[in-house]
């Protein structure tokens, strides 16, 4: 084993990098051509929190359910027109370099979907530096654990996240659900613009709030975890999209790809899918828009499934 890590180590792309164009690669709003970093990640927030407000106001909803006994342990529920409970759930989980982000301004794709017929589910997990990685992860898992047992007669729980979110809703291919008394109707992985191999990201300045050890990176890392799994831990018929953006940065069109290739030789379900014109924040942001081609995706498949 030691010889591969070392191999690993040596090979790895991003081992190349100085630190600066590490903390440049890394840094999803210095990429965008379109506006000035500050204001990428001012105009995303915003029109995130605009995006919540209008699924408020005008959805059927139940906003701040709690899926466990901690403060920050909540989830909002987007609903369709229509009383069934039979319905396909569409679960976000929100980016932010696990030490950012709300489920308070991440409801983009409620209006397209839930007019659709997909209900939309919101999560609230912990952020650094409160939450751990190690808490993050067993918070999505509980909340997927609490949604199928809430809504036993679901027609799939279709799972997404975004950046760091893309990397807690990955780690949900290891979970282990028997430790949670149900094992979830899942039918679909959207992971947009993620990381998956966390090394990197302990030689930035992301890592201050996380406080990251080589050791967390190793248990945290989907990729590398995946590759040494003699056999996936959930049926690897599970469709599960890997998603980049055209212009996301080349570590994060890297860090897609080889979580893509890891998918394939493993055996699972997986495709890849780079979005056209689109940024890191922009591949999120135009969820907002029925006619835009990732909410087509999505629907594609759900409705594929269900």
């Amino acid at each position: 084993m030691g010889g591969h890590a070392e191999s690993r180590w040596d090979e790895a792309p991003w081992k190349k990098l100085s630190e600066e164009e590490l903390e440049t690669q890394y840094s999803p709003s210095r990429w965008v051509v379109r506006l000035g970093a500050e204001e990428a990640l001012r105009t995303f927030s915003q029109m995130g929190a605009q995006a919540t407000r209008q699924a408020r106001a005008s959805r059927r909803s139940l906003l701040h359910v709690p899926y466990g006994q901690g403060d920050g342990e909540k989830l909002d529920l987007y609903f369709p027109d229509g009383v069934s409970e039979a319905l396909p759930f569409f679960v976000f989980l929100h980016g932010g370099y696990w030490q950012s982000g709300s489920k308070d301004t991440s409801a983009f794709m409620v209006d397209p979907l839930t007019s659709q017929g997909v209900a939309v589910v919101i999560v609230a997990y912990d952020i650094a530096p409160k939450g751990t990685l190690y808490l993050m992860v067993d918070q999505v898992t509980r909340s997927i654990a609490f949604l199928q047992k809430r809504y036993p007669s679901n027609k799939g729980i279709y799972l997404c996240g975004h950046s760091a979110g893309a990397h807690l809703a990955a780690m949900m291919l290891l979970a282990n659900w028997t430790e949670h008394g149900v094992t979830p109707n899942l039918k679909g992985l959207f992971l947009v613009s993620g990381v998956y191999d966390l090394e990197p990201i302990m030689h930035t300045s992301q890592n201050d709030p996380l406080l990251l050890m080589w050791e967390d990176t190793q248990r945290h890392s989907p990729q590398l975890l995946l590759q040494a799994a003699p056999k996936p831990p959930v049926a690897p018929a599970l469709p599960t999209l890997v998603i980049v953006g055209q212009h996301d940065s080349p570590e994060f069109q890297r860090q897609s790809r080889e979580f893509f290739q890891v998918l394939c030789r493993g055996g699972w379900k997986a495709t890849f899918e780079e979005i056209p014109n689109v940024d890191h924040f922009e591949i999120i942001e135009n969820l907002t828009q029925k006619g835009y081609v990732l909410i087509q995706i999505i629907l594609g498949i759900i409705f594929q499934q269900s």
